[in-house]
């Protein structure tokens, strides 16, 4: 590895401050160095601050201009389904007719045909359509992202689908963290307490003894899975050494943010029906709320998470794409930045800091990613801009300039 210093940032956003995820006030606090500068020497951060003192310590080093533009730690996504075969063009055009989530399932559509075109697919097939997204990804500034299972439903397809991620977390720049979520869906072909117990009695076992996964996660919703049976799956992940995320209360409050407070999950992601109960609840345990108001806004609803009450009640909250090809058909984390200042209420520097060093907490990789300091990883984003707050200004538009992970440029 080179050693590379950055020189001229309009605004360096280093994200700097306690080593733990940011609360309340800190969360507006993105410890701004104007005019900065860092040096980087095998893959991690030495030095940061201003351009003139880091160029004293900058002999024999490659010199990369920022040219007044602004340098930010690489987007953390912390709630994808990345790997899937196919897309879902049908239900898209159905749903701008106006069609219900209902009628589209019946039709054929909704998760059941992402399941079977992916069942159908190799290994093979499913990682080149994978590689796309993860260039995708890395385009628009983000560096690591969470990735789930959930659309095989069978032993063998969801351990393709984990596979999969491992290999591109491998072979690709992008970070990749694993996550299984088998109980995405009942398959069709069974019933809920035969299939939960495939989860538990093969698929899980296999799963930890490949390693194959970092997390265990679950969709709790009305049709879906129950509280109950959520909290078997979970404790069952957990037994296996996985850590706990959890679909919760997307299409009704159904406790399931509670839940989650009761099983210490790491996460619980979603909660556009979440009260001040389960809000509350999630303080307590130390929840951190993932926030997905893109698929808010790809839905048509206008649902959108408490967000400000979540803040405001002292939550580490965090902003995630939802990257899937129904209801979130997006890999864009500036375009989550402008939902959640327009729709949601979050300043543009606390939608930063959900976007980096907390998702960087949620998926256990705080202190390494997420921040640009001393002895982080050299992940970091270059966009064409002056002022941090116009990545959430301007939409619609690229502003990625360059992308470096472990202080090598990828895009």
């Amino acid at each position: 590895m080179t050693s590379v210093a950055i020189l001229n940032a309009s605004q360096l956003v280093t994200v700097a401050g306690p080593k733990r995820p940011r609360v309340g006030a800190e969360m507006a606090e993105l410890a701004v160095i104007r005019g900065g500068g860092m040096l980087i020497r095998e893959g991690k951060i030495e030095t940061v601050g201003s351009s003139e003192e880091v160029a004293k310590n900058a002999r024999d080093v490659e010199i990369i201009d920022a040219g007044g533009r602004i340098v930010l730690p690489g987007f953390v996504d912390a709630h994808t389904h990345s790997v899937f075969a196919g897309n879902r063009l049908d239900d898209f055009e159905r749903r701008a007719r106006g069609e219900t989530y209902e009628q589209i399932a019946k039709a054929g559509g909704g998760i059941w045909s992402t399941v079977k075109k992916t069942r159908a697919a190799s290994g093979e097939d499913l990682f080149n359509q994978a590689q796309t997204h993860a260039e995708w990804f890395l385009r628009c500034g983000t560096t690591t992202i969470e990735a789930k299972s959930g659309y095989g439903l069978t032993v063998e397809d969801e351990l393709k689908i984990l596979r999969v991620i491992c290999r591109l977390d491998e072979e690709k720049a992008l970070e990749i963290v694993p996550t299984f979520l088998g109980a995405h869906a009942v398959p069709r072909e069974m019933d809920a307490d035969e299939y939960i117990d495939l989860v538990l009695d093969e698929m899980l076992p296999r799963i930890a003894k490949e390693k194959l996964a970092e997390f265990c996660d679950v969709f709790c919703e009305h049709g879906y899975f129950t509280i109950d049976q959520s909290r078997r799956i979970l404790m069952a992940g957990r037994k296996f050494g996985l850590g706990l995320r959890i679909h919760a209360d997307q299409l009704s409050n159904s406790g399931a943010a509670q839940l989650a407070a009761e099983l210490n999950a790491t996460t619980a992601d979603h909660l556009e029906k979440t009260d001040e109960h389960g809000i509350a609840a999630m303080k307590s345990a130390g929840v951190q709320p993932v926030l997905l108001p893109g698929s808010v806004y790809a839905l048509g609803s206008r649902a959108y998470p408490r967000a400000r009450e979540m803040v405001d009640a002292g939550l580490a909250v965090v902003l995630a794409t939802d990257f899937n090809p129904g209801s979130s058909p997006t890999p864009s984390m500036p375009m989550i930045l402008s939902l959640a200042c327009t729709q949601m209420k979050m300043s543009p520097a606390e939608a930063i800091t959900a976007s980096t060093i907390n998702a960087a907490y949620s998926i256990n990789r705080g202190g390494k990613i997420g921040s640009l300091e001393r002895g982080t990883l050299a992940n970091f984003s270059i966009f064409d801009c002056e002022d941090y707050r116009e990545l959430a200004y301007w939409f619609g538009i690229p502003q990625t300039h360059s992308v470096y992970v472990k202080g090598e440029r990828v895009v």
